[in-house]
């Protein structure tokens, strides 16, 4: 895989001196790890997100999610507005197996 992102990306991957600043807080994602994922080849906020994780966190993308455009954005040089919004997703939480049942009716097995 990466040998094919090369051969997309043939100048080498650059780091920069701010690339260790923390961009989304809740998954410890930096401008660096952002700005390789896009040279990976991700190209919009969603793939970033899932190849990250960023926006994943306790917030949801609410502090990060216009940052990472951002950076995507000018890596790609292109505007923020080209690259869409987070796809949100309702936060999972673990379900004990009884507050299914009290909605069910007793049902006897023949």
């Amino acid at each position: 895989m990466r040998k094919m992102i090369r051969v997309a990306n043939p100048e080498p991957f650059v780091e920069r001196e701010d690339d260790d600043m923390i961009i989304c807080r809740c998954e410890e994602i930096t401008k660096g790890e952002i700005r390789r994922a896009v040279y990976d080849g991700m190209r919009t906020t969603n793939e970033v997100k899932r190849y990250l994780r960023s926006g994943m966190g306790l917030c949801q993308g609410q502090t990060c999610q216009r940052l990472v455009q951002g950076i995507i954005a000018s890596e790609l040089k292109v505007r923020p507005s080209e690259l869409g919004m987070i796809q949100g997703r309702a936060p999972v939480r673990p379900v004990e197996i009884r507050t299914f049942s009290k909605n069910v009716t007793d049902v006897k097995e023949d």
